[in-house]
């Protein structure tokens, strides 16, 4: 088994996430998404979809990118 690097859990199905030159290890896709997932710079809310990014700033939708000045992102074309 191995303990899940998010909430400690010992968890017989636990797997694996490697990113960016680190690896984690949860117990369940709730614990990856938050330990790993990148956060909303106006909510801090965790992107699990593409999000939108604009000067290195992630965003969860176009709502919250327009409420920090961006103008230029939207949620479809």
């Amino acid at each position: 088994m191995a303990r899940c690097d998010q909430c400690g859990n010992d968890y017989d199905k636990s797997f694996q996430v490697m990113a960016q030159g680190r690896t984690w290890t949860f117990d369940s896709f709730e614990c990856a998404i938050q330990a790993a997932a990148p956060r909303c710079a106006h909510c801090n809310c965790p992107i699990i979809g593409h999000g939108l990014e604009k000067d290195s700033k992630m965003y969860c939708c176009a709502h919250c990118a327009s409420s920090e000045g961006v103008r230029d992102l939207r949620d479809r074309a």
